[in-house]
């Protein structure tokens, strides 16, 4: 663990940026302490294979269309086949 002024970090900010792969760097700013990280190369971080949810998703068309199967079903459990619901209006 390394801290180190402001003045200090932007003179050699290359070398900070640096150590902080190995290192945690403090930044001392007034009476703020700022913590430097580091995060990977997004080439370096892991991918994620798509699991079993990804095969199960449907599009949104077909989500829609399933909704509004439903909800026509719903509608005509109370009000009978009166009027038909406009899939324009969802």
């Amino acid at each position: 663990m390394q801290v180190v002024s402001s003045t200090e970090f932007a003179t050699h900010q290359d070398k900070y940026l640096n150590l902080a792969i190995d290192q945690d760097i403090y930044i001392e700013r007034g009476k703020n302490l700022f913590h430097l990280t580091y995060e990977p190369n997004v080439e370096e971080q892991p991918i994620l294979e798509p699991d079993e949810d990804f095969y199960n998703a449907i599009s949104a068309e077909e989500f829609r269309a399933r909704a509004l199967e439903i909800v026509e079903k719903v509608h005509r459990k109370f009000y009978g086949n009166e009027r038909k619901i406009c899939p324009k209006n969802i």
